[in-house]
């Protein structure tokens, strides 16, 4: 299984809030992608990927009860790629100190599913991130 995470922070220019986009494989066929807006505003871009984060974690802990439901039992741990360097490596640090509440609430859920085996983080180059075309706004259309 292999999750891809991105978040574009304040993307929407009106309210500034952040967007979240997961696109999660199994066996390389997508079976979920979410696109959703998220419901506070960050400052940074590692609080808006942190969120993205800890929403993927959600998915992912969920994912293996539905599939087993439907006689598609999943053995392995799960993937998860994104591209924000900090976020990898605050994931994957045992200790961090983190100033913000919710951040740190966030943190401990994606380490705590990091610890238990669950999933695995990794950080992937921007360009290779599939999520990204959840979060970016497409192109204009040029009409000439």
């Amino acid at each position: 299984m292999n999750d891809f995470v991105d978040a574009d922070r304040a993307g929407n220019q009106v309210t500034r809030r952040s967007h979240t986009g997961i696109l999660i494989h199994l066996n390389s066929a997508p079976i979920i992608w979410y696109s959703k807006a998220q419901n506070t505003v960050e400052s940074s871009t590692f609080g808006s990927e942190f969120i993205a984060s800890r929403i993927a974690v959600e998915m992912i802990e969920s994912l293996p009860y539905k599939l087993c439901m439907l006689g598609a039992p999943i053995l392995t741990s799960g993937n998860v790629f994104c591209d924000n360097k900090s976020v990898v490596t605050i994931s994957t640090t045992p200790t961090s100190t983190l100033k913000k509440k919710h951040s740190s609430m966030e943190y401990h859920q994606v380490r705590d599913a990091e610890a238990a085996g669950i999933l695995r983080i990794a950080k992937v180059a921007s360009k290779q991130n599939l999520a990204n075309f959840l979060t970016k706004p497409l192109p204009a259309h040029d009409t000439n």
